[in-house]
């Protein structure tokens, strides 16, 4: 997934995304931890805590795309594999927890070498 594709109008765009996804804007707001509304009022996408939300989702999915095949697999990988060492906790979790830099880190990890 390219970044400026799911972009419009300098936000980041849940039809875009969600189009990618092949799922809907209500799926990614409850996988993100936000309302359904978060993802279907043009004020409530174009707030700062709704559009970091997006861009962490898409970062973290654009860093797994290439180890699981596509974009599809990495959004499974996203919201259902448990990472080792955070309780059985996902990265869509521990995004929802404000902890997208823990995933970061934890991939970081495995890039270097490390072990899962």
């Amino acid at each position: 997934m390219r970044l400026q594709e799911l972009v419009e109008d300098q936000f980041f765009s849940p039809a875009l995304i969600a189009a990618v996804l092949r799922t809907t804007k209500a799926e990614i707001a409850g996988t993100l931890g936000l309302g359904r509304d978060a993802l279907s009022h043009a004020s409530r996408i174009r707030a700062q805590e709704t559009q970091a939300r997006l861009r962490q989702m898409v970062e973290i999915l654009n860093r797994v795309e290439a180890e699981t095949g596509s974009p599809l697999a990495a959004y499974a990988w996203f919201r259902a594999e448990p990472l080792p060492g955070f309780g059985g906790a996902t990265a869509g979790m521990l995004l929802q927890e404000g902890r997208a830099d823990h995933v970061h880190a934890h991939l970081n990890r495995l890039a270097a070498g490390g072990y899962v």
